[in-house]
C-alpha cells in the first residue's frame, strides 16, 4: 500500500469516527481497532466487514440467550 492510500484510509476513519460522534453513535473498541488494521492495510474492507459482522452475530446470541433465560426464570 502507498503512502497515500495509507493516508486516504486513516483520514476515512477519522471522518467515520467524527460522524458517528455528531449523531451519538457509539464505537466499540474492537470496531475503533479493525478500522485502524484496515488504515494500516492488515485487513482488506471485507475482512473487517466480516469480522464486525461475526461480532454482531455474537453479540445478538448472547442477547437472545439471556433473555431467553430471564423469560423462562420468571414462569
Amino acid at each position: 500500500m502507498t503512502d497515500g492510500a495509507k493516508e486516504r484510509r486513516i483520514q476515512a476513519v477519522k471522518l467515520a469516527d467524527a460522524l458517528n460522534a455528531i449523531e451519538g453513535v457509539p464505537v466499540s473498541k474492537y470496531a475503533k481497532m479493525l478500522s485502524q488494521c484496515w488504515a494500516n492495510g492488515d485487513l482488506t474492507g471485507e475482512q473487517m466487514k466480516e469480522a464486525l459482522l461475526a461480532s454482531h452475530y455474537r453479540l445478538a446470541a448472547q442477547e437472545h440467550s439471556a433473555h431467553e433465560t430471564m423469560f423462562s426464570q420468571e414462569q
